[in-house]
């Protein structure tokens, strides 16, 4: 099992991350193929080459990877007896390089959400067992992956070049000041998307910001609650709060005409419902015409050839940005809070 790589991504969007780490490891000439089912919320990739997981665990950009939640190599797939589980996991730790600390995962599904209260019971008696095997040291966690109470994969993850999160998910709750649900999309975007370093640079208290597709203001409003003054747009109705905010200007109008008075924006935010073609050509507009410096929206997903359509729109835009000339970041998740969507992040550098 240690020719593999486990990719955990949103139940039903299998064959999308199978086709991304297909198309990955094909351009490092790592030979493979991908095993997975519908629905069961994860996928494995058996390389051909002994290393090659490791391999594409190690040079791969995790920030890169669109609908991999959370990964690891695999070293072993376990069938435990249920009066003992540690003895049969501490012996299969023998191909394991030093490891930190102990995760646990298990699919995101319904009948994979039922390992929740098992994992947390069984953590400590295994962290007992695992002693001074657990290294503070090391750059990587022990990482099991169980499909039930019996069935598991053991292997481990790079710290740097994974999710900080437990399954890759991070947990937020619904603020009651927010006008919909949206607003954790954004949220999560700035916790996901970008990094600790990069949110102290880009996201400062009295930016300047605009909102197209805005009403009521989900979005509006995490920008309001990061000190930033926001031009939002939408021919629809503002939520009350925010504009008694005194940070708000509605505008409205089509987000697809609007053209900023000012060059002075630091932050771009779309989640309009229209083709993701026509919204990355949008997004490319206002970033190499520079009247933004930043821009996090969301993409739409036709029901088919979901990858297809990613990768074609996420290189139209890597492609316009290279025009410029100028050192740019492009990045993009399927995150917990996306439906049939994905949410990017692009700049322009100076």
């Amino acid at each position: 099992m240690n020719h593999s790589l486990l990719l955990s991504c949103r139940s039903g969007f299998e064959s999308d991350c199978a086709a991304e780490i297909q198309q990955r490891a094909s351009q490092l000439q790592v030979a493979g193929f991908a095993r997975t089912k519908p629905e069961q919320g994860y996928v494995l990739f058996e390389c051909f080459g002994a290393d090659d997981a490791a391999r594409l665990h190690r040079e791969l950009d995790f920030r890169q990877l669109v609908f991999t939640r959370q990964w690891q190599v695999v070293t072993a797939q376990l069938d435990v007896d249920q009066g003992d589980r540690i003895t049969p996991i501490i012996q299969a730790l023998t191909e394991l390089p030093p490891c930190a600390r102990l995760a646990q995962d298990w699919p995101d599904t319904n009948e994979g959400k039922q390992m929740s209260g098992f994992c947390k019971k069984f953590s400590r008696p295994l962290e007992n067992a695992l002693g001074e095997k657990l290294l503070a040291k090391s750059d990587c966690v022990l990482q099991l992956f169980w499909l039930n109470g019996t069935t598991l994969y053991i292997g481990y993850r790079l710290i740097a070049n994974s999710s900080p999160y437990s399954m890759g998910i991070l947990r937020l709750r619904q603020p009651s000041e927010a006008p919909s649900r949206s607003t954790l999309k954004l949220d999560e975007a700035f916790s996901i998307l970008l990094n600790e370093q990069e949110r102290e640079l880009y996201v400062q208290s009295g930016q300047q910001a605009v909102d197209l597709g805005a009403c009521p203001g989900g979005w509006t409003y995490q920008l309001v609650r990061r000190s930033m003054y926001v031009a939002a747009v939408d021919n629809g109705l503002m939520a009350e709060n925010l504009m008694a905010s005194g940070q708000v200007r509605h505008y409205r109008e089509d987000g697809f005409k609007f053209e900023p008075i000012k060059h002075n924006i630091s932050w771009l935010v779309c989640d309009m419902v229209e083709k993701p073609s026509r919204v990355t050509q949008l997004m490319l507009k206002w970033l190499t015409q520079r009247w933004c410096r930043y821009a996090i929206f969301n993409l739409k997903l036709p029901m088919k050839k979901r990858f297809a359509e990613v990768e074609q729109d996420l290189q139209q835009l890597k492609k316009g940005l290279a025009q410029t000339g100028l050192h740019f970041e492009v990045r993009a998740k399927h995150l917990y809070h996306d439906r049939e969507e994905i949410t990017v992040f692009a700049c322009i550098h100076s």
